[in-house]
Parts: C-alpha cells; sequence; structure tokens
C-alpha cells in the first residue's frame, strides 16, 4: 500500500479524471452504444500506463526545477521517496503496457502507440523553451478521444478531431489558470511560460479565448456526430462550468485549487453522462 500510495502521489493519479471522461466519450459515439467490456478494460488500461508513462517522465525530468519551488519539493521523486532508478522502471513498464495494449487493440492503435508516447514525453522538455508547452499538454490529453475513436473503429473521424481540438483547448485553458500560481518562480528561474511571459491578467484574457475555443470546437463535434438534445445541454452546461471557473479565480487565486480540480474533473463526468443518456434516448 506504501508503495502504491507513493506512486500515486507521484502521477497525482486523481487527475486522471481529466482524460478518461473523453476516451470513453469518443468510444460511446463510434459504437452508437456499448462498446464491450473487452474494449472498456483495454481502453482503462492504455489510458492509465500512458498517462502513468507522461507523469512519471515529468517528475524524473523536472527534479531539477521542482526541487527549487515551494510548491513541489515535497513531491516523492524529490524527497527521496521514489528513486530515480524506481521513476525510471516505472516509466518503461508503463511504456511497455500501453504499447502492448495497442497491439492488442488494432493495427492503427498499434502503430500510433510510439508516436502518441513521444508526443506526451515533449511537454516537460517544451515548457524549458516555449511558452507553448500549455498546449503541448493540451494536445497530449486531446489524443484521449482520438485514442477512443480509433480503438473502436479503427480509424480517425472528423468529429473525433472537433472533439479532440476541445479537449486540447479545455485543457490548455486551465493549465493557463493552474500556472498562475506559478508565475514569480517561472519568472525567476527563467521557465517558460504564458503567465510569467504575459502577466496574470493577459494570461485570464488568453484562458477565456481557448475556452471560447473549447464550446465551438464542441459544438461541431455534436454537430458532425448527429448527436442530441442531451449533447447539447452538455455544451451548455461546460459553458456554465467554465464561466464559473474563471468567475472563481477572477475573484480570488486562493481557488485555483477548487476550480482545477473540482470543476473540470465534474465537467468532463457531466459530459460523459449527458452523451450516454444521448445515446441510449436518441
Amino acid at each position: 500500500m506504501n508503495s502504491i500510495n507513493k506512486f500515486s502521489e507521484l502521477v497525482m493519479f486523481k487527475h486522471s479524471v481529466f482524460s478518461l471522461p473523453f476516451i470513453f466519450i469518443a468510444m460511446v459515439v463510434a459504437k452508437d452504444g456499448w462498446f464491450g467490456w473487452e474494449l472498456f478494460i483495454f481502453g482503462l488500461i492504455a489510458a492509465v500506463s500512458a498517462r502513468n508513462f507522461a507523469m512519471g517522465l515529468n517528475r524524473y525530468l523536472d527534479k531539477d526545477i521542482d526541487i527549487l519551488n515551494p510548491r513541489t519539493k515535497n513531491r516523492p521523486s524529490v524527497d527521496g521517496r521514489v528513486s530515480d532508478l524506481e521513476m525510471l522502471s516505472f516509466i518503461t513498464i508503463n511504456a511497455i503496457i500501453f504499447i502492448t495494449i495497442a497491439y492488442f487493440i488494432n493495427n492503427l492503435a498499434f502503430a500510433l502507440s510510439v508516436p502518441i508516447l513521444l508526443i506526451l514525453g515533449t511537454y516537460t522538455l517544451f515548457k524549458r523553451f516555449s511558452s507553448l508547452a500549455h498546449l503541448i499538454l493540451g494536445v497530449s490529453l486531446g489524443l484521449a478521444p482520438i485514442a477512443g475513436v480509433v480503438a473502436v473503429s479503427g480509424e480517425i473521424t472528423i468529429w473525433s478531431l472537433f472533439l479532440a481540438g476541445g479537449v486540447m483547448f479545455w485543457v490548455a485553458g486551465f493549465d493557463l489558470l493552474y500556472s498562475l500560481q506559478d508565475i514569480e518562480f517561472d519568472k525567476k528561474h527563467n521557465l517558460h511560460s504564458i503567465p510569467s511571459k504575459f502577466g496574470a491578467e493577459n494570461t485570464m484574457i488568453i484562458a477565456k479565448v481557448f475556452h471560447i475555443f473549447t464550446i465551438l470546437l464542441w459544438i461541431f463535434f455534436v454537430t458532425k456526430a448527429s448527436l442530441g438534445i442531451y449533447a447539447w445541454i452538455a455544451i451548455l452546461l461546460s459553458a456554465i462550468m467554465l464561466g464559473y471557473e474563471h468567475y472563481l479565480i477572477k475573484k480570488d487565486f486562493t481557488k485555483i485549487d477548487k476550480a482545477f480540480f473540482i470543476v473540470n474533473g465534474y465537467l468532463g463526468f457531466m459530459f460523459l453522462f449527458m452523451i450516454i443518456l444521448d445515446i441510449i434516448l436518441n
């Protein structure tokens, strides 16, 4: 249990709630209903192993930064609870699991498995030289619905690209807001982020623009996938929740965690529930 807890803390396992719903949204829409227990289990394992790989690599490469930041200096990768060898083993094992699961899903999933891992691994490197790191993180999670549709149908559909694009801007937008906590640290240590480059006020404006793009792309997704009224309600509720997130942070930066974890965590599962309802009732 101690090992499970420290690795769960290492990769912040609870953050899986951001990508998991959108994998299953894509799978449900692609199949127009239930896609089977086998694909459900394969999809779950693939999603978790891919995220474990990405977060493990991030923690391993970011040790020199995390040890200096008061917010991150107590992470297991920094305080010695997880050794470098343990992290490298964890990263390698999860990469092998992801590629193996992709092999058993279908040929396209297997062909895309290594490129997906390469994309997931670029986020840590990007923030050392480019403020576009927020969008790279968005792309990483935006791969989730594309992986979902590939798993079910063996192809990448137009509607899945709109869904993925919405996820990309959704994640990039809330990552901008989350990064406001480190604005002074990033400036001091010459780390590239939009908050450190453009300031807090401009960052909040950019995050709003990103979330407007999110809603627009999800509208295109619902339209292209020919979904019904409950999917449109999901879009409306998403817009309200994102608006509430910006309201919370504008009023008080100490509520960043609440906005980040609670609002965005509920958003994904609400969206999944409404899409399932739409498929069942239409």
